[in-house]
C-alpha cells in the first residue's frame, strides 16, 4: 500500500521583496562567526581611535601656536634668573637712593609672593631688558642677598620681544601713571633725561612729554613741562624736589618766567641750610610764591559800584550733612559743616587742586 504524500502550504515572499544579488545583513550576521565579529570590532575601534588622535593632534596645534602668540606678547609668566635682567635700556623716573617702600614691598613679597609679574623684552645674547618693575626686581635683588634663598633667585616675569625704543618708554611710563605717589618732578625729571639722551632722537623737554606721557591729560602734561623746566632752572640746588606739591612747582615756575632773577635768589636762599629736611626746603620755596601776594591783591570796588553778576547756588549731600554752594564769575564758595581748618593741608590741597582740574578739562568753560 503506498503512502500518500504530505502537502504543506508555503508562504512564498513577492519576487519584488527579494533583493536581487545582495544577502540580507541578518543572513550575514547569521553567517559571521566569532573571529570575523571580533575583527569587525576591533577594526571599528581603531577607526574610533585614529579619530580621536586626530582630534587630540588638532587641539595641541592649536594650543601651541596659542602659547607662541602669548609667549611673544608677554603674557606667559616665566621665572628668570635675577643676573639675567639688564636694567639699562631705559631712564628710570625714579629718583636714586633708599625707598622708603621696599621694606614693604619685601614683607608682602615673602608673605604672598609677587602678585604682579614684571615685564621684559629679549636681547639678542639671550639676556632680558627690564621694561617695567624696577622696584619689584630691587625687592627681589635683596631679598635674594639677605636670605640666601633661591626661591629669590629668579622673578616671575613675562617676556615679549624686543619693540621700538618710544614703545617701551611708553610702556613703563603708562604702568607709572597710575601710580600715586609718582611725583611730578620724577616725571618732569625723566622728560629731561630722555631729551638730553642723544639716542632718542629728541630736539627739546617740550617732544619728549608729548612722547612719553602721550595718554596723560593735556593738563598733566603741562604740568609736566613746568616741572622740568623748574627742575632745569634749580639744577643741582633742590635736595628734595619729589615732595614739591604741583600747585608750589607750577607757580614758581611762572614767576620764574616773569621774572628770571628770581632763580638766583631762590637758590641762594635754598643753599643757605645745608641741612634742611623735605618740608624746610618747601617752607622756603613758597615764600617766594607768597610774598608778593598781599600786594598784588586788587582793591575790592566799592559796592555802589558793582555790577550784579549771575550767580550759580545748588546743595550737595555728603557724610556731614547738606552743603550749599554758591558760584559765580571767578568765585565759587562752600558751607559746609566741616572744620577745615583740621584737614590735613596736602589733603585739602589735593582736593582743591582736582576740583580745579576737572573744571579747566570742561570744553565750555570761560573764564572770567
Amino acid at each position: 500500500m503506498s503512502r500518500k504524500r504530505r502537502m504543506f502550504d508555503i508562504d512564498m515572499p513577492a519576487m519584488d521583496d527579494i533583493p536581487v544579488g545582495k544577502v540580507p545583513d541578518k543572513v550575514l550576521e547569521k553567517r559571521r562567526g566569532p573571529m570575523a565579529t571580533a575583527i569587525s570590532e576591533n577594526a571599528d575601534a581603531l577607526r574610533d581611535q585614529q579619530s580621536t588622535e586626530e582630534t587630540i593632534r588638532a587641539e595641541n596645534d592649536r594650543l601651541a601656536h596659542e602659547l607662541v602668540r602669548l609667549r611673544s606678547d608677554g603674557l606667559v609668566t616665566e621665572h628668570v634668573v635675577l643676573s639675567d635682567v639688564v636694567t639699562e635700556k631705559l631712564t628710570r623716573d625714579r629718583k636714586p637712593g633708599p625707598d622708603p617702600e621696599l621694606e614693604e614691598l619685601k614683607a608682602s613679597i615673602r608673605d604672598i609672593g609677587l602678585s604682579n609679574p614684571i615685564r621684559l623684552e629679549r636681547r639678542a645674547d639671550g639676556r632680558f631688558d627690564l621694561i617695567q618693575g624696577m622696584r619689584r626686581l630691587s625687592a627681589y635683588r635683596a631679598l635674594h642677598e639677605e636670605t640666601g634663598d633661591e626661591l629669590y633667585g629668579r622673578i616671575p616675569a613675562g617676556i615679549s620681544e624686543a619693540a621700538d625704543l618710544n614703545d617701551s618708554y611708553r610702556r613703563m611710563v603708562d604702568e607709572n601713571l597710575i601710580r600715586k605717589d609718582i611725583s611730578f618732578a620724577e616725571m618732569g625729571a625723566l622728560a629731561r633725561a630722555y631729551a638730553e639722551d642723544p639716542s632718542n632722537d629728541c630736539a627739546d623737554v617740550d617732544k619728549a612729554v608729548a612722547v612719553l606721557f602721550k595718554s596723560a591729560s593735556y593738563t598733566k602734561r603741562s604740568y609736566i613741562r613746568a616741572f622740568a623746566s623748574l627742575l632745569m632752572m634749580l639744577d643741582k640746588v633742590l635736595m628734595h624736589p619729589n615732595e614739591i606739591p604741583r600747585n608750589l612747582g607750577v607757580e614758581l615756575k611762572r614767576k620764574f618766567d616773569a621774572n628770571p632773577g628770581l632763580v638766583r635768589q631762590v637758590s641762594t636762599a635754598i643753599m643757605s641750610e645745608p641741612d634742611r629736611d623735605g618740608p624746610r626746603e618747601i617752607a622756603i620755596l613758597r615764600t617766594f610764591t607768597e610774598a608778593d601776594s598781599t600786594a598784588t591783591k586788587k582793591p575790592e570796588p566799592s559796592g555802589a559800584g558793582k555790577t550784579r553778576r549771575a550767580k550759580t547756588t545748588f546743595q550737595v549731600s555728603g557724610r556731614a550733612g547738606v552743603a550749599k554752594c554758591s558760584a559765580s564769575s571767578g568765585r565759587i564758595e562752600l558751607r559746609y559743616d566741616l572744620d577745615f581748618t583740621r584737614v590735613d593741608r596736602a589733603k585739602l590741597e589735593q582736593a582743591i587742586a582736582t576740583l580745579i582740574d576737572d573744571l579747566q578739562e570742561e570744553d565750555d568753560l570761560t573764564h572770567g
